[in-house]
């Protein structure tokens, strides 16, 4: 580790780096091939010639692994090694299941904190949830491999928070970045002596440039990363433009509907291909829109602009995905839903969600917003209107941030 870059492999050739991950997708998908019943009729026999004979082997969708594990449980067949093997099990919304191996950073966000200028012995305060989900280990394990003590705060808990950030002096804030504005306001409100937060290592919500700017002018440099429940982190922002790739992963950016690669500058689906023993990943298709973006001086790897909305109708609200499936469920909860219609908005620098919902009984609207939280696990606000009254277009998430 230098101080500029994580390791040497940041500054390597592209035609050194793209030898490396040739020759170790080849070897994953040989191992898949003898491990996996899923894969073993569906990969080639043959080693890939090159990366770009990835467009020619089949893509998984993030919406498929409910269906797979649903018939394979617990991972739909997908991981390399025995789940008990693995580290940690994670239940994340849809419902989908998630592993986590066993090495060293296994999500990848030690590149991501160490660009954002996290660096050995300073505290982290980690605000992502540690209950089933995977964002704050996916942090806490980067942390950690970079030597640095962790606070588990979760989400929430305002004041005891702040009792933290007193006693503890954590220069690093990780979490969503409304949260990490909620804990500047608390203590300022409460004079409490909050400026050790230096850094902000924010993902899971749209960070506005007037968001980033008001942080920023509080004393915390902001920097976001991009990245999965399935995937760990796929790319990172390190002062460059758009985000650099991150060194586990192949990236691809292929056309919706079509499954094509789009070229370069393009936008389209951000499709990852996960270099991993025990959960490989091939051709993953997350439903994240972005387009690729050449490397610059630096960190050698390739860039995407960042996220760039949704090829489908999920959306990321507060850090957790709202899916078509889930509003989908809220109406079958409730006798009497005709169409529903999620909208998703930003107010005062935060994530609101309303739900519109097509029903002759106003008295229905507290059920329903019980169910939206139930179901989503998130809080947001209910209005019936109307039978008829909602768009006939089959859209049933409004993003209209």
């Amino acid at each position: 580790m230098t101080a500029e870059h994580y390791d040497q492999t940041e500054t390597r050739s592209e035609t050194d780096r793209a030898a490396d991950q040739l020759g170790r997708l080849n070897a994953q998908i040989a191992r898949m091939r003898a491990t996996q019943p899923f894969w073993a009729d569906r990969l080639p026999a043959a080693p890939l010639d090159d990366l770009a004979g990835l467009a020619a082997l089949p893509v998984l969708r993030k919406s498929d692994l409910s269906e797979l594990q649903a018939q394979d449980a617990p991972f739909g067949g997908l991981t390399g090694v025995p789940t008990g093997h693995l580290r940690r099990l994670f239940v994340s919304p849809g419902p989908i299941f998630d592993p986590e191996g066993g090495a060293p950073d296994w999500w990848g966000s030690a590149r991501a904190l160490h660009a954002a200028g996290v660096r050995k012995g300073d505290v982290v305060l980690n605000t992502f949830s540690y209950h089933l989900t995977p964002a704050a280990f996916i942090f806490e394990a980067g942390a950690e491999a970079i030597g640095c003590p962790v606070i588990p705060a979760g989400p929430g808990n305002t004041a005891e928070q702040l009792t933290a950030v007193a006693q503890y002096r954590p220069r690093v804030y990780v979490g969503v970045p409304d949260f990490l504005k909620i804990l500047l306001d608390k203590a300022d409100e409460a004079g409490v002596d909050r400026s050790s937060l230096q850094v902000g290592m924010v993902t899971g919500a749209a960070l506005p440039e007037s968001l980033r700017a008001e942080l920023a002018g509080r004393g915390v440099a902001v920097r976001q990363c991009y990245g999965t429940a399935d995937l760990g982190i796929v790319a990172y922002e390190d002062g460059g433009p758009g985000m650099v790739l991150n060194e586990g992963v192949i990236v691809e950016i292929l056309r919706p509907g079509t499954g094509d690669p789009v070229q370069d500058g393009e936008v389209g689906e951000i499709v990852v291909t996960r270099l991993d023993t025990d959960y490989p990943l091939l051709r993953f298709a997350t439903g994240d829109m972005s387009a690729i973006l050449p490397a610059t001086a630096g960190r050698t790897n390739r860039r995407i602009k960042g996220w760039m909305g949704r090829a489908d109708q999920a959306t990321k609200v507060k850090g957790m995905f709202v899916r078509p499936e889930q509003i989908a469920a809220i109406g079958r909860a409730v006798p009497g839903c005709l169409r529903l219609r999620l909208e998703v908005r930003r107010a005062g620098e935060q994530d609101r969600m309303h739900l519109l919902v097509e029903h002759h009984d106003s008295t229905v609207a507290a059920t329903l917003a019980e169910k939206l939280a139930e179901i989503t696990r998130l809080k947001g606000s209910v209005e019936i209107v109307a039978p008829g009254s909602l768009p006939n277009d089959g859209k049933v998430i409004a993003d209209l941030r």
